[in-house]
C-alpha cells in the first residue's frame, strides 16, 4: 500500500506533461473540449446555480477525506480482466483496461481530478461485473462497447486518434489511472454499480425511472455543466410528420394519428428529473426511453414541437443521464473540487475503498 499523491503534486505533473489539461482546470472560462465523450449510451426544472457545490462543507460530503489519507494499492497490476473487444477476448491487466477506457471514455483534455473520478468510477464498475458476473458476455467479463458496457480503446486505435498527441496524451490517462490505483466506490461492502453518462441537463437521472429497479446510490441529483461548457449539449431531431406517424405505428400498431398532426402528442409525464417519463403519442402511452430510442435522440431531457409537415424533438445533454455526468464532473473540477468531492455528489451513500 502506498499513500496516494496529493493534489498539487498530480496537477503539477499534468500541468508538465500536458498544458491544455491544467488551463481546462483553471476555470469555467477555458473552452471547451472539442470532442466529445462516448458515454451516450447507457421542459425541465432549472438545476442548483453553478458552483454550489463547492459551498458545502467538504467535510459534510458522504466520504469526503484529505486526499493524503486515501490509501492506493497494487491491485491494477496484480488483477486480470477478460475484455471482449472487437469480437476476440484478450486478459489484460485492469490498469491497462483502465487506461484504454478513461480514454475512450474521456477527452484527455479534461480536468485532471474529473479523469481520476472517471478512473474510480470505471474500477467500480469493473469490479462490480467481474463479482456478481454481471456481463452480458459469459466469455468475458466487460466488453468495449460503450452501448453495452463501456467503451475501450486498443493502443493502436489511441495511437490512430491522437497521433502525435499519443504519447502525451496516453500519460495524462495513466496519470490519472495510477494516481487512483486500487480504489473504488462501495456500498455495503460491495464495488458499487458506477453508471456514468456523457452529460446531463440541471439534473442526473435515477436509475429507478430508466430501469424501473431502483439502487440507493443512484439518484437524482444537481449537476453544472450547460450549453457552454458541453459542445452540442442542445441537439435537435425533425422528421417528417408522415415519418414520425409511421415510426410510432410500427412500434405501437394500435397507436391512431387523426389527419390534423397538431392532436398527435398527448399528455407528458415527467421525471423528477425534468426528463420525458412518458408521453403519449397516437393515444398510446409511450415511454421516454423508447420514444428515444425510435428516433435516436440524445437524451429523454426533450421538447416535441409539431408543425403541419413536420415533428422536432430537440433534446438537452447526451446519454441515460444516470450517475457521472462526464461533463457535469470536468466543470466542478474546473471549480476546484476533487475527485473524491464529484464521487461523493454524483453517488451520495457511497463509500471509497481500496482493493
Amino acid at each position: 500500500m502506498k499513500v496516494i499523491l496529493i493534489a498539487s503534486l498530480i496537477l503539477t505533473l499534468f500541468a508538465l506533461i500536458f498544458p491544455p489539461a491544467a488551463s481546462l482546470a483553471a476555470g469555467r472560462g477555458a473552452p471547451p473540449p472539442a470532442e466529445e465523450t462516448d458515454s451516450g449510451q447507457h421542459s425541465a426544472p432549472p438545476g442548483d446555480p453553478q458552483g454550489a457545490y463547492l459551498d458545502t462543507a467538504r467535510e459534510e460530503l458522504p466520504f469526503y477525506t484529505p486526499p493524503e489519507a486515501v490509501e492506493t494499492s497494487d491491485y491494477d497490476t496484480r488483477v486480470t480482466v477478460r475484455l471482449l473487444a472487437d469480437g476476440q477476448v484478450e486478459q489484460i491487466s485492469v490498469r491497462d483496461y483502465l487506461i484504454g477506457a478513461v480514454a475512450a471514455e474521456e477527452p484527455a483534455t479534461f480536468a485532471p481530478q474529473a479523469l481520476m473520478a472517471q478512473a474510480v468510477a470505471l474500477r467500480s464498475y469493473l469490479m462490480r461485473k467481474m463479482l456478481d458476473g454481471s456481463s452480458r458476455h459469459p466469455e468475458a467479463d466487460i466488453c468495449g462497447d460503450s452501448s453495452c458496457c463501456a467503451a475501450y480503446k486498443t493502443p493502436a486505435q489511441l495511437r490512430e486518434k491522437w497521433g502525435a498527441d499519443y504519447d502525451a496524451r496516453l500519460a495524462v490517462i495513466a496519470a490519472a489511472v495510477d494516481s487512483t490505483a486500487g480504489i473504488y466506490l462501495a456500498y455495503e461492502g460491495e464495488p458499487a454499480l458506477a453508471l456514468f453518462h456523457s452529460s446531463s441537463a440541471g439534473r442526473t437521472e435515477s436509475a429507478g425511472e430508466v430501469w424501473s429497479s431502483p439502487v440507493p446510490y443512484l439518484v437524482s441529483v444537481a449537476s453544472p455543466e450547460d450549453e457552454s461548457s458541453v459542445p452540442n449539449y442542445i441537439s435537435a431531431v425533425t422528421v417528417s410528420a408522415r415519418e414520425f406517424r409511421d415510426t410510432v405505428t410500427e412500434n405501437y400498431p394500435e397507436a391512431s394519428f387523426g389527419d390534423n398532426p397538431a392532436g398527435w402528442v398527448g399528455e407528458t409525464v415527467l421525471s423528477p428529473s425534468g426528463r420525458v417519463s412518458s408521453v403519449v403519442l397516437g393515444g398510446v402511452e409511450v415511454p421516454g426511453t423508447r420514444l428515444r430510442s425510435m428516433f435516436g435522440l440524445r437524451s429523454t431531457a426533450v421538447e416535441i414541437t409539431v408543425s403541419a409537415s413536420t415533428v422536432t424533438m430537440t433534446c438537452r445533454g447526451y446519454g441515460h443521464g444516470v450517475g457521472m455526468s462526464q461533463y457535469g464532473a470536468n466543470v466542478m473540477a474546473g471549480e476546484g473540487a476533487d475527485f473524491q468531492e464529484i464521487l461523493a455528489a454524483y453517488y451520495p451513500g457511497t463509500v471509497l475503498m481500496t482493493a
